[in-house]
């Protein structure tokens, strides 16, 4: 297999040896000394993404996300990449996801491929292949999706169902299923889902941060940090983890172990509403940090100096 030096990557992609330490340092790619052609289509992705001024934390961050949905070793190679603001997704198979806010999309383009596809969305009885396996769940998956987004929630719940009794660790399944039972309200069975699927993977980040949201709304905070600080402890660049443990730390009365997650959403995800509010709450805070610090000097009471009298006698 051809290799290639560190000095051959300088010169290919005209970059200097700052430039690859750095992305070597924000994890991007591990450091070596010798690069197979591979890593080159790797490092050819991320000159692109960096030209377009896409944020190396973001980058990261997306990649590990990516990792954690789909169990790939390397999704910029092994899925296309689109940037989406600041932010990237991944097109592979027909699908467009977003791993960090767990947005799935598909394609629409007219192949004959996706025509076969597009026609399993139409209301019938689901076919049962046999024998089951790997395929067989990830295609009915794909009609699931399919027919949550065509607003069919029904029968999504019906297919996933089917996909669990065929694959009862189909991560994604319990995932999807889970959040269609939480949007019915129905957060004791959504509950069940999402753990099944930290069991099936406990890797899995975005089965924590749901998990999180499920117990959060049936008001066991303490199990609802405990399981965001497990989202953001596998991928702590996961913005929206942070956001809602800040939230609820304050609930608890944990006002500074709020402002550290505020802090990190903020330098996380700086534009838009919920950054403005995140900052907000970082500013009443520190003001309350300070009025504190005031009364309590104002209690604050100063031993009296004294000396002894001398009296003669």
């Amino acid at each position: 297999m051809t290799t290639y030096r560190r000095q051959d990557v300088l010169r290919i992609f005209e970059i200097g040896p700052r430039q690859l330490q750095a992305w070597e340092r924000a994890g991007l790619i591990p450091q070596k000394e010798s690069y197979s052609f591979q890593d080159l289509g790797q490092l050819r992705m991320l000159r692109a993404l960096r030209a377009e001024d896409v944020p190396a934390a973001s980058i990261r961050e997306s990649i590990l996300a990516m990792k954690a949905v789909s169990g790939m070793a390397n999704p910029l190679l092994e899925a296309r990449v689109v940037r989406t603001g600041t932010r990237l997704a991944f097109r592979h198979r027909g699908a467009m996801v977003d791993p960090i806010r767990r947005q799935l999309l598909f394609d629409f383009e007219r192949s004959d491929q996706e025509k076969v596809v597009a026609a399993a969305v139409k209301p019938r009885p689901i076919r049962r292949p046999a024998p089951a396996g790997p395929r067989v769940s990830q295609e009915l998956f794909q009609v699931a999706v399919r027919a949550e987004e065509s607003g069919e929630k029904q029968r999504a719940i019906a297919i996933y169902e089917e996909i669990l009794s065929l694959d009862p660790d189909y991560a994604a399944a319990a995932i999807n299923l889970g959040t269609l039972y939480f949007h019915l309200r129905q957060f004791e069975r959504a509950e069940e889902l999402y753990r099944r699927a930290t069991v099936a993977n406990p890797n899995y980040v975005l089965a924590y941060f749901d998990l999180g949201n499920v117990l959060d709304e049936l008001g066991r905070l303490d199990e609802s940090i405990a399981a965001y600080l497990k989202a953001v402890t596998l991928s702590p660049g996961y913005a929206d983890a942070h956001y809602n443990l800040a939230i609820a730390y304050e609930r608890i009365g944990q006002s500074r172990y709020a402002l550290r997650h505020w802090r990190a959403y903020v330098k996380l995800d700086s534009h838009g509403p919920w950054a403005d509010h995140a900052r907000g709450q970082i500013q009443k805070i520190l003001s309350r940090e300070k009025l504190a610090i005031v009364s309590r000097a104002h209690h604050f009471v100063a031993p009296c100096k004294s000396t002894a009298a001398l009296k003669l006698a």
